[in-house]
């Protein structure tokens, strides 16, 4: 495995709280630090939107489910950045251009399902406590990239 390919695997591991177990694959090892995210991210979540009593078991459910999709969607973005990984000492226009397009193919498909769900909130919530989770959606969302901008090297070009 390159050393770019393990720095950024162990990178990803790392942003998802600092992570310190040993797993049997990469994939193990990102999926470890996902699961504990996912943990941290719930209480943080809780702790944003203090809901009444009435709308906690409605907004929990709607949680979940929006988050399984996004889990999906964001298998994407894990999948360009190990891609990266994987071609960063040999890139080439044509790959950099595919994970770009990528990217790009992402990021729509995320701001879709956001779109979708703001609706779905709204419908249990008030608009202004939907809004208010979206917003620490993407406060979390910010320091994940954050931390991804400042790891990932730029694509090395001629």
């Amino acid at each position: 495995m390159s050393t770019m390919r393990t720095f950024v695997l162990f990178l990803i591991t790392l942003l998802f709280s600092g992570v310190h177990l040993l797993a049997q694959t990469d994939d193990d090892y990102i999926e470890i630090g996902r699961s504990v995210l996912k943990t941290e991210k719930k209480a943080a979540i809780a702790q944003a939107m203090q809901l009444t009593d009435a709308e906690s078991g409605p907004f929990w459910e709607l949680y979940n489910e929006y988050n399984d999709k996004m889990y999906q969607v964001q298998n994407k973005r894990v999948a360009i950045i190990k891609d990266y990984a994987n071609n960063y000492a040999s890139m080439t226009d044509a790959k950099a251009d595919e994970l770009w397009q990528g990217a790009f193919s992402y990021q729509q498909e995320l701001l879709k399902l956001e779109k979708t769900y703001y609706k779905k909130f709204k419908k249990i919530l008030p608009a202004a406590k939907a809004a208010r989770y979206f917003q620490a959606e993407h406060k979390i969302e910010a320091l994940i990239n954050a931390k991804l901008a400042l790891e990932i090297p730029l694509v090395e070009t001629n």
